[in-house]
């Protein structure tokens, strides 16, 4: 396969499960991911995390709003992500929020506490697309992928709707696999 076929493919596939999970009713992807959300509750890798990393899901992504509440997060920090750059995201844990690139909300920086990468214990990313290998596709920026290697004592996972999967996703050098993905009906790990 050639490069352009590569990113071809890798374009498609994005906006395939794009659409398959915009395609899934408000009341079920609220419903399926308050199941994806109690699976990654009941795993090993939340239960012993101390500082976890989550994302404000947007658009047709699966929501993380009920592991707020739940039981298994008490006594935990949870932080978020914060892009400084073109390229470059930091976590943080926030005090106020505002609207910021690609109509994410996010942490106000001023107003919000900075974690350093290696007090993350888990992290969780959103993703367009996985396979049962625990590939991940995501946006198309690589913000995760450039910033989970300064994770480095993390653990981290996916969670994602089943209709996100595909069979075998192409992948490429800078792609940084997850250990896991959390869906509605399943776990998948590497």
């Amino acid at each position: 396969m050639t490069e352009e076929e590569r990113k071809a493919l890798r374009s498609a596939l994005r906006k395939e499960k794009k659409q398959a999970r915009a395609a899934l009713s408000p009341a079920e992807r609220a419903e399926k991911s308050a199941r994806a959300v109690e699976r990654l509750a009941e795993s090993e890798a939340f239960r012993r995390a101390r500082t976890v990393m989550i994302y404000d899901h947007m658009g047709g992504e699966l929501s993380l709003d009920s592991l707020l509440t739940h039981p298994a997060a008490a006594g935990k920090r949870f932080c978020y992500p914060l892009c400084v750059s073109k390229t470059e995201m930091i976590a943080m844990i926030p005090g106020a929020w505002q609207s910021g690139a690609y109509g994410i909300r996010e942490p106000v920086r001023a107003a919000s506490e900075e974690v350093p990468p290696e007090q993350i214990d888990l992290v969780v990313c959103p993703g367009t697309a996985f396979d049962p290998a625990c590939s991940r596709m995501g946006m198309g920026g690589g913000y995760y992928d450039r910033y989970l290697p300064r994770c480095a004592r993390a653990r981290v996972v996916m969670v994602a709707f089943e209709v996100q999967k595909v069979e075998a996703l192409p992948t490429d050098e800078w792609d940084q696999p997850v250990e896991a993905v959390f869906t509605e009906d399943a776990v998948y790990q590497r």
